[in-house]
């Protein structure tokens, strides 16, 4: 069987500056991971603005084509997705929950017209299934279409407004979420919920998540693996308890450093700000 995903030696190129001032910059630097189908997980990508984290989620969705490796999903190379159809099938297997749920919305268009979009277009529902489909999606964040149908995004707080957004991820039933920064946007005292959710949606669900994050509190909290980043590569990935309790390398040494140590309960970092 195929892996769910295979991310090999893959790399970012690109040229910044003006004609006489040009920089070469490199995104991403030959990273590999691996997910395997069958065995849902969470892996958190963790690393601080500028480490390439966010330029590899937008790779693994196929928003960007590497400029060396390979990314493969269900044993498909993702940059060679390029017709409507396949492209179609990716996006209902393959579904992305964005930092802040206020862009990821139009705030002229109601909330429900997103979820009734994404179960005609994504999971081919008709009819009264449409509702049917956008209220189950809705229970499992927590909210109701009665809660939703008819109000602009304003209309909901900012936890309500994420979950939202996770719930329109969740309508196609994918196989593989790639959350960037799902939580950063968002009240500190909602943001447990969220991170709580994420992990029951994985085994109740059994979808596979990619966490991006610069939070290292969350990421020891919610993950079962961890890849550090640091200036477009990875310089430490394993299971996450063992890296985050004791990390190797001297930049997730200093990661660790930055916030305060687990109790003995094996509650998340009590402050997390990288």
């Amino acid at each position: 069987m195929s892996p769910l995903l295979d991310i090999d030696r893959v790399g970012m190129t690109y040229v910044s500056g003006t004609l006489l001032a040009r920089r070469v910059v490199r995104a991403v630097d030959a990273v590999s991971l691996r997910l395997e189908a069958g065995r849902p997980e969470i892996v958190a990508i963790i690393g601080e603005s500028g480490s390439g984290k966010t330029t590899l989620a937008r790779m693994i969705l196929n928003l960007a084509a590497p400029t060396d490796g390979t990314i493969r999903f269900l044993g498909t190379e993702v940059a060679t997705i390029r017709s409507k159809r396949a492209r179609m099938d990716f996006m209902r297997q393959v579904q992305p929950i964005f930092q802040n749920p206020f862009e990821a919305f139009n705030p002229l268009k109601r909330l429900d017209r997103y979820l009734f979009m994404s179960a005609r277009r994504f999971a081919g529902a008709r009819g009264a299934e449409i509702d049917a489909r956008a209220d189950r999606a809705l229970h499992q964040v927590g909210l109701s279409l009665a809660e939703v149908k008819g109000r602009f995004p304003h209309e909901l707080s900012g936890g309500q407004l994420q979950r939202a957004a996770i719930a329109r991820a969740l309508i196609p039933a994918p196989k593989l979420i790639v959350a960037d920064e799902p939580v950063s946007m968002v009240d500190a005292s909602l943001r447990m919920s969220i991170v709580n959710l994420f992990r029951s949606l994985r085994d109740e669900l059994q979808v596979s998540i990619i966490y991006i994050t610069h939070d290292l509190a969350t990421a020891y909290y919610i993950s079962d693996r961890v890849l550090i980043m640091q200036r477009g590569q990875a310089v430490e990935s394993g299971v996450a308890r063992d890296v985050l309790a004791n990390p190797q390398h001297p930049y997730s040494r200093l990661l660790k450093e930055s916030v305060l140590s687990p109790d003995d309960a094996g509650k998340p970092f009590v402050s997390a700000n990288i």
